[in-house]
């Protein structure tokens, strides 16, 4: 039996088509498309016409190859972007007529469950050790702690993202200085309010999500994109600040002239980047050492695609 899942987030709408072989859920077709759902949305708290057609347009791409491939159950769900803006009604209807069900929003906590299962497939992880998993969105942020069985034992969503960090904070290109210390302290006034204590004992973190993936290929010069040479990835502190540092130098038309980076996200991995090196930075001062990142090419879509096609 053939599953789909669809993951629409703030800054990018991701289709995975799986199947079951042999126990193992394997990918038939994996794809992302940066829409920018969420283009906005901090600041109005309604989805923008324009965002909206840009997802709907790529839905119904993706509603195509699904009856093309005669899928067998679909779910999708809506994350950050679809949290905050009022409105999404039209919204969701229109995308039930192009993909066949309705989008369902989903909560803070259920999104943390489907990101912590998706995420820890397919690598190799210290037995019986607790997993740490972060999801970098465009509009948000999820770390998630839980057990090597997969429990999750505490989540939180934090009000940071990718995107909304770069509209709140990023004004000059290529971004001054002021900008990056802003962007910073946000994050680190973000990350000052989770519950440390958890955390102690659990490094690496597992990050997932497209300014991970991101940075995974641009330290690893993986072009074309391979999520296969992308998942199970380590970059250090080190390795993620100098490339905070030399995304941070170049002006916004030369990030969109990189060959491992999607044009379409080099408005936000600045911001993006910045993030994930305090998100690394936080931990390593709670472990009293340096915290790699384990990057995952997985998250939501595969959590929820586990749901679909049970072993």
């Amino acid at each position: 039996m053939s599953v789909a899942a669809i993951d629409i987030g703030t800054n990018s709408v991701l289709l995975l088509v799986a199947e079951r072989r042999g126990g193992e859920l394997v990918a038939l077709v994996d794809r992302a498309t940066i829409t920018r759902l969420g283009q906005g949305v901090d600041a109005a708290r309604a989805l923008a016409p324009e965002a909206v057609e840009r997802t709907l347009a790529c839905l119904a791409r993706y509603g195509e190859e699904l009856r093309a491939l005669g899928v067998e159950r679909v779910d999708a769900v809506g994350t950050s972007a679809m949290r905050d803006a009022a409105g999404g009604e039209a919204f969701i209807a229109r995308a039930r007529e192009l993909i066949g069900v309705a989008p369902r929003v989903i909560s803070g906590p259920e999104e943390a469950e489907l990101t912590f299962a998706g995420a820890l497939t397919g690598l190799d992880l210290p037995t019986g050790a607790p997993r740490i998993v972060f999801d970098v969105g465009g509009g948000s942020t999820e770390i998630i702690v839980g057990t090597a069985a997969g429990a999750v034992e505490h989540a939180v969503s934090l009000d940071v993202g990718a995107v909304r960090l770069t509209e709140r904070h990023v004004r000059a290109d290529p971004p001054a200085e002021a900008d990056l210390e802003a962007v910073r302290a946000a994050s680190r006034a973000a990350l000052a309010a989770v519950r440390a204590e958890p955390l102690r004992a659990a490094p690496p973190l597992v990050g997932v999500a497209g300014t991970v993936t991101t940075l995974a290929a641009l330290a690893r010069d993986v072009v074309p994109y391979d999520g296969a040479r992308v998942h199970g990835a380590r970059l250090s502190g080190a390795e993620i600040a100098a490339l905070t540092s030399r995304l941070a130098s170049l002006p916004l038309a030369a990030r969109r002239q990189l060959p491992a980076l999607d044009p379409a996200r080099a408005d936000v991995i600045v911001a993006g980047s910045a993030l994930v090196e305090e998100i690394l930075a936080w931990a390593a001062k709670l472990a009293g050492a340096p915290v790699d990142l384990l990057v995952s090419d997985r998250g939501v879509r595969w959590g929820l695609a586990e749901r679909l096609c049970p072993s």
